[in-house]
């Protein structure tokens, strides 16, 4: 019995720290987005330094998804995921950019390989 609620609650958290990545995977490239669209240098600064925080974070998260788990699937999966996210959420949703036929098809097949890791 306390095996099993160990091993949910370890689940849990890497759970936790795959969704902070990809959180802050967003925000950085959202921040940096801003940032370069910025007319003046206030807000130039401003967005980077939120960018640079938001990747202090996913630094962070990255590392203690690697006490648990093998850089052989802790890398990719959050790098895909990560471009995922940027992509889906921050292109295309935050953006407005238009996504190609062959760039969704590029995420389905990143989608693919994150899928075959877990193998």
């Amino acid at each position: 019995m306390i095996t099993k609620t160990l091993f949910g609650l370890i689940a849990l958290g890497l759970l936790a720290l795959i969704v902070s990545n990809f959180v802050f995977t967003i925000c950085v490239n959202s921040s940096f987005k801003v940032s370069a669209q910025s007319t003046n240098w206030r807000n130039f600064l401003l967005w980077q330094v939120v960018g640079n925080l938001a990747g202090l974070a996913t630094v962070v998260t990255l590392t203690w998804l690697l006490r648990y788990q093998p850089l052989s699937v802790v890398f990719p999966l959050t790098t895909g995921l990560g471009v995922i996210g940027v992509q889906i959420i921050t292109d295309h949703w935050l953006f407005r950019e238009v996504i190609s036929l062959e760039r969704w098809l590029g995420a389905i097949l990143i989608i693919l390989g994150i899928a075959f890791l877990r193998k």
